[in-house]
C-alpha cells in the first residue's frame, strides 16, 4: 500500500469501529475540559475521572476555583500524581481567566498555550473537541501507532503532530485523535502488539516480519 493507501484504510477503519468519538475525560465545559485534560497529564483518564468529582463538586468555575486554597486543591488531586504543580497551576490559570478573559476560556491557541500547565497538547484538545477548532493533539498512543502504520518519522511528537495534519483532510482531524487513541488502547497496545498483531497492522503491512521499535 502506498501512504495515501494507508490512510484512507485507517480512517475507513477507524470511522467503522469507533462511529461514535465520546470524549474519554467527563467534563460539563470548556473550563471543566481544560482542567481534566491538564490533570491527565502522566496519569490515566480513569483516574481523572475518578478524582474530577470531587473536585468539581468543590468548585467548577474560573471564579470558584480561584478562591479555593492551593492545599485543598492539592490535596483532592493527589491521586493524579504531580500535584504540587498541577494544583498551582489550577489556580492560577483560573485567577487569569477571571481577571483577564471574564471567567472564559478563550478560543486561541496562544493565549491557552500560555495559561500556567497548558502546553500545546492540552490547547490542542480544548480547542478541537470544547470549540470544533481542527487539531491534532499527539498522545503516546497516537505517537506509536503513527510510527507503526509508518504515517510519520516518529522522531518527537511535534514532528508526529505535523506528518498526521499533512497525511489526513482536516475535517477529519478532531474525531480521528480520539478514534486513533480508542484503537491503541484497545487493540495496537504498547505489549499487545508491535506492529505485526493487530488487524490494522496486519492488514497495512501483510509481509511485515519484525517488530516495529517505536520512538517515545
Amino acid at each position: 500500500m502506498t501512504k495515501a493507501e494507508r490512510c484512507a484504510h485507517i480512517a475507513e477503519r477507524l470511522g467503522e469501529l469507533y462511529p461514535e468519538t465520546p470524549i474519554p475525560l467527563d467534563h460539563r465545559d470548556p473550563y471543566t475540559l481544560l482542567v481534566a485534560v491538564l490533570l491527565s497529564a502522566q496519569c490515566t483518564d480513569v483516574r481523572v475521572n475518578q478524582v474530577t468529582p470531587r473536585l468539581f463538586a468543590l468548585a467548577d468555575t474560573p471564579e470558584g476555583m480561584a478562591r479555593v486554597p492551593v492545599e485543598a486543591i492539592r490535596e483532592i488531586i493527589k491521586p493524579c500524581g504531580l500535584s504540587p504543580r498541577k494544583s498551582a497551576a489550577i489556580s492560577e490559570l483560573s485567577k487569569i481567566l477571571v481577571e483577564r478573559y471574564g471567567g472564559q476560556v478563550p478560543q486561541d491557541f496562544a493565549a491557552l498555550e500560555a495559561l500556567p500547565g497548558v502546553g500545546h497538547k492540552t490547547a490542542s484538545v480544548v480547542m478541537s473537541q470544547a470549540f470544533g477548532v481542527p487539531a491534532f493533539p499527539v498522545d503516546t498512543h497516537i505517537h506509536r501507532l503513527a510510527q507503526r502504520w509508518k504515517l510519520t518519522s516518529g522522531k518527537n511528537v511535534v514532528e508526529t503532530e505535523r506528518d498526521l495534519k499533512r497525511a489526513f483532510p482536516e475535517d477529519q482531524w478532531n474525531a480521528l485523535h480520539l478514534r486513533i487513541i480508542f484503537y491503541g488502547r484497545e487493540h495496537c497496545t504498547a505489549r499487545g502488539c508491535d506492529g505485526t498483531v493487530c488487524e490494522i497492522c496486519r492488514t497495512l503491512f501483510p509481509g511485515r516480519a519484525k517488530p516495529v521499535k517505536t520512538r517515545k
